[in-house]
């Protein structure tokens, strides 16, 4: 049986040298009918690895809860990988950053008061080992030392820049071989970062962009013997809403994926295909400013979003053909895409007029938080009587991450996290007017010590300085869209659902235009695009042919403001917005 081992200057499998060539690929980036296609392709480059996150976050989205449904079905994602002769690391976290909300972690950990996430924090060590005790023994024969494509398993992500508690990363390893990991374990961390990252008798990895030569040398200088080897190599990047689209040059990124193969260091691809975050699973960063990521995780990687080459698949299968055997097969042709199609959405229905169908609402002396109800993902709608008429001051004490304030159902202002945002002023029509509060989680902060990031309103709330004591708090998951009533009547202001539906021969990818759309999400055929948002980057949202069906289809957009527009237009090529100089 093939088993990777750890020699002295190098990997060996099967008691023959080997070098892992990797590429990041996250199954549950990609639509699960599409999985076969990637891993294809990423063969074709010339890889013989290829890697994946587990987001615990999705396959556990309640305690005591573990899916490997549709898109989460992990063995079937690792049957496909072995199936084109792949093996593949496994990096179950179980914090994964990855740009992914929360960074893998789920937010019901959260509902404990007090609790520190990345720690030896026992509540924390009792969850992490009831998810890899659902996680792991099921995957045992996927490891290579039971024939399975699975060669190697990473201990945590990049704790070095979190922690240096040493005592939990080996009780997190001691929980990984309790479940069944007998194949080598790593982790990986930046180069100033691997001291405090590192485990004893644990392999060291690095990452890193650039200055590959130093960060080797950084490498070898704490671990003197051993495979070298890049985990994760960023040959691109994320982009943040307000921001640019972020690329780099095919042949700066070629040039160091050389120097890397150059060394004799292995190398993981990050990414080979970002893929897409899909609904509401995008993370956030927050060094003093909070910054959601993008739907598009595109990553100007070597497959794009649509899981097409681009010039730089091309210049990296050069470069590995230097180092390493690749197909005699020529570069896959970019898939079909669909026929440019303007579609109205013709039926439109208020959002708070659905709200029963997502959540009943739960009373409480103050605003509660999405964890405290029980919910991830989407919008919580809190709810309140003004005491008085007249002018009145809002403070919140904190808004996780966009609260749309209304007074009996009239929009009065915005409060938004990224730009610090705490009071709001308006007039009170009457005593007991009715105060609205829609919060957006916007994504879970994936990095740094924010990653403890409870949502919705936090503090104590007041108008007037004088504290509101009596709230409703509904949760808003927009988890299903089943039983929506919309009618073909007046379009409706936001927050209003809007649908309509088109034709389609024959499925293919394509991308959906908001041109004249503000801000929400959208759907085809109950399949969760993601959120747009006019401030940019990307104006497009990904839309995979196998979310589509011949004959009818079906659009519903979420818009959370005014529109201009009734229509969408689906297109045959993204525009993921300006980019970088």
């Amino acid at each position: 049986m093939p088993r990777l081992e750890i020699a002295e200057n190098g990997f060996r499998l099967d008691d023959h040298p080997f070098r892992i060539i990797s590429g990041g690929l996250h199954y549950f980036r990609v639509h699960p009918e599409q999985w076969a296609d990637r891993l294809h392709k990423a063969r074709l480059l010339g890889l013989n690895t290829v890697e994946t996150y587990v987001p615990w976050n999705l396959h556990a989205p309640r305690p005591g809860e573990f899916r490997t449904d549709g898109g989460l079905d992990l063995p079937r994602f690792l049957d496909l990988a072995a199936a084109e002769g792949l093996h593949v690391l496994l990096r179950p976290g179980p914090y994964i950053c990855a740009e992914w909300e929360g960074g893998g972690l789920p937010s019901w950990l959260l509902a404990e008061d007090g609790i520190e996430l990345r720690s030896s924090d026992p509540r924390f060590l009792a969850a992490v080992d009831g998810y890899l005790a659902a996680l792991l023994p099921p995957l045992k024969t996927y490891l290579s030392s039971a024939g399975g494509p699975v060669i190697a398993v990473q201990l945590e992500n990049e704790y070095g820049a979190h922690g240096d508690d040493a005592g939990y990363l080996s009780d997190l390893a001691g929980l990984l071989r309790t479940h069944g990991v007998d194949v080598p374990l790593f982790t990986c961390d930046q180069p100033g970062d691997l001291a405090r990252g590192g485990l004893d008798g644990v392999l060291r990895t690095v990452n890193l962009g650039s200055r590959v030569d130093a960060g080797l040398a950084e490498l070898r200088r704490l671990q003197p013997s051993g495979p070298l080897m890049c985990s994760e190599f960023w040959i691109g990047w994320f982009d943040r809403w307000g921001g640019v689209h972020t690329t780099r040059d095919a042949a700066d990124a070629a040039a160091d994926l050389d120097r890397l193969l150059a060394a004799g260091a292995s190398v993981n691809i990050y990414m080979f295909h970002g893929g897409t975050n899909f609904g509401c699973t995008n993370g956030a960063n927050d060094k003093g400013t909070y910054r959601p990521t993008g739907t598009s995780y595109d990553y100007d990687a070597l497959l794009d979003e649509a899981g097409d080459p681009t010039p730089k698949y091309e210049a990296f299968r050069e470069v590995i053909a230097r180092h390493a055997p690749v197909p005699d097969e020529p570069v896959p042709a970019p898939a079909p895409k669909l026929t440019p199609t303007v579609v109205e959405l013709d039926a439109s229905g208020g959002l708070f007029d659905q709200t029963h169908l997502f959540g009943q609402p739960v009373l409480a002396g103050h605003p509660l938080t999405m964890e405290h109800l029980g919910q991830s993902f989407g919008f919580v709608l809190y709810e309140a009587e003004l005491p008085t008429a007249g002018p009145a001051l809002l403070r919140v004490g904190e808004v996780r991450d966009r609260a749309q304030v209304f007074v009996d159902g009239q929009p009065v202002g915005v409060l938004e996290r990224e730009n610090h945002e705490h009071a709001l002023g308006f007039v009170s029509p009457r005593s007991g007017a009715r105060l609205t509060v829609l919060v957006e989680n916007q994504g879970r902060v994936n990095y740094g010590p924010g990653i403890h990031d409870r949502k919705g309103l936090l503090g104590q709330v007041t108008v007037n300085g004088a504290e509101l004591a009596r709230w409703s708090s509904s949760p808003l998951p927009l988890d299903r869209l089943d039983g929506l009533t919309l009618t073909p009547a007046a379009p409706v202001a936001g927050p209003a659902l809007h649908r309509g539906t088109f034709e389609v021969d024959r499925p293919a990818d394509g991308y959906l235009a908001l041109d004249g759309w503000t801000k929400g999400h959208a759907w085809v055929n109950g399949f969760p695009l993601g959120r747009y948002w006019s401030r940019g980057p990307q104006a497009t949202l990904y839309v995979p042919a196998p979310a589509l069906r011949p004959g009818r289809n079906e659009i519903t957009v979420l818009e959370l403001h005014a529109t201009a527009s009734r229509t969408v237009e689906l297109r045959d090529r993204p525009d993921l917005g300006i980019v970088e100089d």
